[in-house]
């Protein structure tokens, strides 16, 4: 009998912001007792509700379950910076550009923009959680902005548009005089990241998809023709199973020794108050993204969005065991505090109401890990850093793999290669912390 077994659950460090932002859920949900589908997904994050949406579309009448560990908006989906990127963001490199010719991925990116777009319109999502404001790559020294060049020059072989902000109408923008310039593109969606996905869930909900919460999947087995899958309170038989719990796809022992778990470090201030708005000046919201990948990224957001605030995100370890430490995050903490005060003197010292962790998982070559890997067992993991696109785009190909339809979507990431074998631990979780901190270091300006 095929049996996989979670080897650990998911643990968080720190509150999600996004989500406590938006006040209070609903009571959760959880399963008990027996519950068949047809088709069952794992994880509720941007992956697993666009599988889900997109199930509800191939098949009007599937019984469609959904099982998140914790509350929606508490995992991952609601401890990214919110930035659903459009263009070329390969974090691997030094300014974004991908290896070749990137207009297929930008095509796919632009896809899943459209699918988001269209959830929000057919859910009735607040827009204030999907603002199409574009993003701006900032740079805070020459080398930055060679990077910003190089990326400006890329783009244009592309065929895309972008504009270069000087130092005044960065200041202007950000109320920031830490910036010597800045690359516009117009294409990036800035989502309250947590709105969005509780939207999505609750559209989903009512087109009676059933969703519950605090209920880890501890394994799944055959059962006949179909999967047991099995939580601490109950199970779900199931025809066909969708895997979107991106590097936890490792813990069902899947792709072990392939996987790199990365963390990244966000902190968010107390809301602003009319003294604080004054003495910032800028725009009111904006986003900016390092010219480096190693570098700070920053928004503002206001009202509409979770009240008049800053977020600051930076730092990377590696812990291959899928839990930051106390420490990774007093460290950030530090950091990140550092970085604040450099870009915003004026607001020197202000307090910041919620610090966390959030985990990327990435692999060598830059691939997902999106196919079938069981027969009706199916995965949409390994975002590589990108889980609002990304992850909505695997989210989709693994609703139609298991429904044998074939896309543009489908047969881009069916046709990937296997992540590389990473080198043995311990060396490679001692090799890669000291690249990411030498990377870090390089890119401490930006």
């Amino acid at each position: 009998m095929t049996r996989f077994t979670a080897c650990r659950l998911p643990v968080q460090r720190g509150q999600a912001a996004w989500n406590a932002l938006l006040g209070p859920q609903p009571p959760a949900r959880q399963l008990s007792g027996n519950v068949t589908a047809d088709f069952t997904i794992v994880g509720a994050g941007f992956a697993g509700l666009s599988a889900a949406r997109r199930l509800r579309q191939l098949v009007p009448d599937a019984r469609i379950v959904v099982l998140e560990a914790g509350r929606v908006a508490e995992g991952a989906a609601g401890r990214n910076s919110g930035f659903m990127i459009d263009l070329p963001h390969d974090l691997a490199s030094d300014d974004y550009s991908g290896a070749g010719d990137d207009r297929a991925m930008i095509g796919l990116n632009r896809q899943a923009i459209a699918f988001a777009r269209a959830a929000v319109e057919e859910y009735g999502i607040d827009p204030n959680y999907f603002d199409p404001a574009g993003k701006v790559n900032g740079a805070a020294s020459p080398a930055g902005h060679a990077h910003n060049q190089s990326y400006s020059r890329h783009l244009d072989s592309l065929g895309e548009r972008s504009e270069m902000l000087d130092r005044q109408q960065m200041h202007e923008l950000t109320g920031s005089r830490h910036y010597v310039s800045g690359l516009f593109t117009p294409g990036t969606v800035m989502l309250q990241p947590a709105g969005y996905v509780r939207g999505l869930a609750a559209g989903l909900a009512a087109d009676g998809v059933q969703i519950f919460e605090h209920g880890a999947v501890t394994g799944f087995q055959r059962d006949g023709a179909g999967w047991r899958v099995q939580t601490a309170l109950g199970q779900v038989s199931t025809g066909r199973l969708i895997l979107s719990v991106n590097g936890h796809l490792e813990s069902f022992g899947v792709e072990r020794g392939r996987l790199m778990q990365l963390f990244l470090f966000a902190a968010i201030t107390q809301e602003l108050d009319a003294d604080a708005l004054a003495r910032l000046g800028g725009q009111s919201r904006w986003g900016v993204t390092p010219s480096d990948p190693m570098g700070t990224t920053v928004r503002r957001i206001d009202t509409g969005q979770g009240g008049n605030r800053i977020i600051t995100r930076t730092c990377a370890v590696l812990r291959p065991g899928m839990e930051a430490r106390a420490s990774d995050l007093r460290r950030a903490s530090a950091v990140m505090r550092r970085k604040f005060d450099r870009r915003f003197p004026q607001l020197r010292g202000i307090a910041m109401e919620y610090e966390w962790a959030g985990h990327l998982c990435l692999s060598l070559n830059g691939v997902s890990v999106t196919r079938e890997i069981e027969t009706g067992v199916y995965s949409a993991c390994v975002q590589n850093g990108l889980g609002t696109a990304r992850g909505t785009l695997t989210g989709i190909a693994a609703a139609e793999m298991a429904c044998g339809v074939r896309s543009g979507i489908s047969e881009h990431f069916g046709a990937e290669d296997r992540p590389k074998r990473l080198p043995p631990r311990p060396l490679s979780e001692i090799g890669a912390n000291m690249v990411l901190r030498w990377k870090e270091w390089r890119a401490r300006d930006e």
